[in-house]
């Protein structure tokens, strides 16, 4: 069976490269650079020296001129690094260029992602969704994985045309069974969308709202969960250390309950690959009533990172959902100036500590609060023949009770504020 090589040796000394088109964006640049430093730092791998390299126009072979990366290869030797890591997305044919040009491996923040993703992976949904993405990464990179063998058999530089064959034989049959492998894996993931569905349903007949808590990764969310749900969740001070969605009920102080669900961090740049092969996931998100979107209070890069989450949430779909900001980690917060700025960009925000449990009393009255305005309970009376509409509130609402009147089918639900307006403009539906 076909497998993702790892890289062919352990790498310990790093140098981290990030080329900038554009000088209007050289402190986002170094911002990357750190984050990257973080990402690689998670791997094991030690990072001894940063590039910042500046470009007029993207270049075809190394994103930047050829003198630009024989400085930064030269500078790579010179540091006694066994890797070069690029923050910058780079394609097959660069990376190859790469790692002929400075002699040593070369991976970029996307193959970085992946690695960290593979070593957190604890379920068996989890590591599925990660071996997608590391084969849909590696399907067109198979030829740099048997480059070997085009540099053996003594002689020439390209070696001889037997060893060339060989390498060439054996990446066709790799990529063979690699498209098969992914094919099986997208099957296998189609299951467990399957599987989701069906406990999403049982979520349903609890009849409680569902809530799910994302953010940038090492924000505080696992944390948070276990505080309000008195749970056992995996929290930890490192990126990426939830993959798997859990759902936990929690006690609201007016007797009622929610379901609150814990998913993925997410990071800048986050590889689209891994967005689509953790949809099964993420769905848990899309499918909420509401968002409880937890930020750092300390973290300097706060607006960038809360972007982050926006915009994955636009591609997820769940644009539109309402959100409830949770600004955490203020017991690390000393700066008075600051607080001042965080409070007037987000007003409307619960301050927390998950860590001490501070302001937690609060964030469960605004839930409270919270779920009077985004999940409201109506009885819905639909005509029988639209049997869409009916099964679009068995999807996306909570039916609590279905009642036959005449040719009209009523159902008695929770229901978003979103979904309520999408209804409002069907003529067929009335609010019994």
């Amino acid at each position: 069976m076909f497998e993702v090589r790892d890289r062919p040796q352990m790498v310990e000394r790093a140098l981290l490269v990030r080329i900038c088109f554009d000088k209007r964006e050289e402190e986002e640049s170094r911002s990357l650079l750190d984050e990257l430093g973080e990402l690689v730092n998670t791997l094991g791998i030690g990072v001894v020296g940063t590039e910042l390299v500046r470009a007029r126009e993207m270049q075809k072979k190394f994103l930047c001129g050829t003198g630009k990366a024989a400085e930064v290869s030269s500078r790579a030797r010179e540091l006694k690094c066994d890797c070069i890591v690029f923050d910058n997305e780079l394609a097959p044919s660069q990376q190859r260029e790469w790692e002929e040009a400075a002699d040593m491996t070369v991976i970029d923040r996307e193959e970085v992602i992946l690695d960290i993703f593979a070593q957190r992976a604890q379920t068996r949904e989890a590591r599925l969704q990660v071996e997608l993405a590391r084969m849909e990464y590696a399907l067109p990179r198979m030829a740099r994985m048997w480059g070997h063998l085009d540099r053996e058999g003594g002689g020439g530089s390209g070696g001889s045309a037997a060893a060339r064959g060989m390498g060439e034989q054996q990446i066709e049959v790799d990529r063979r069974l690699a498209r098969r492998r992914i094919e099986r894996i997208k099957a296998d993931l189609h299951l467990v969308r399957r599987q989701r569905a069906t406990q999403r349903k049982e979520r349903q007949k609890a009849e409680a709202p569902h809530a799910a808590i994302v953010g940038y990764t090492n924000a505080g969310k696992s944390t948070l969960l276990n505080r309000l749900a008195g749970s056992e969740v995996l929290e930890a001070d490192m990126l990426f250390a939830t993959l798997d969605p859990t759902t936990r009920r929690i006690d609201l102080p007016d007797g009622q309950d929610l379901l609150l669900t814990d998913t993925v961090g997410f990071v800048r740049n986050l590889p689209h690959r891994l967005v689509e092969s953790f949809k099964a996931t993420l769905e848990e998100a899309v499918l909420a009533d509401f968002l409880v979107h937890v930020l750092d209070a300390s973290e300097p890069e706060l607006e960038r990172l809360c972007g982050t989450t926006l915009e994955v949430m636009a591609e997820l779909g769940a644009a539109e959902k309402p959100v409830l900001t949770v600004l955490n980690k203020m017991d690390l917060l000393d700066d008075q100036q600051r607080l001042g700025v965080l409070r007037a960009r987000f007003p409307d925000a619960v301050w927390i500590s998950a860590q001490t449990g501070d302001g937690l009393e609060t964030l469960q009255h605004t839930f409270v609060d919270y779920l009077s305005r985004a999940v409201s309970r109506r009885r819905y009376r639909i005509p029988q023949h639209r049997g869409d509409l009916v099964s679009l509130l068995h999807s996306e609402a909570k039916v609590l009770e279905t009642d036959y009147e005449g040719n009209h089918v009523v159902l008695e639900v929770l229901v978003s504020s979103e979904m309520e307006g999408r209804l409002r403009g069907i003529g067929e539906v009335e609010v019994a």
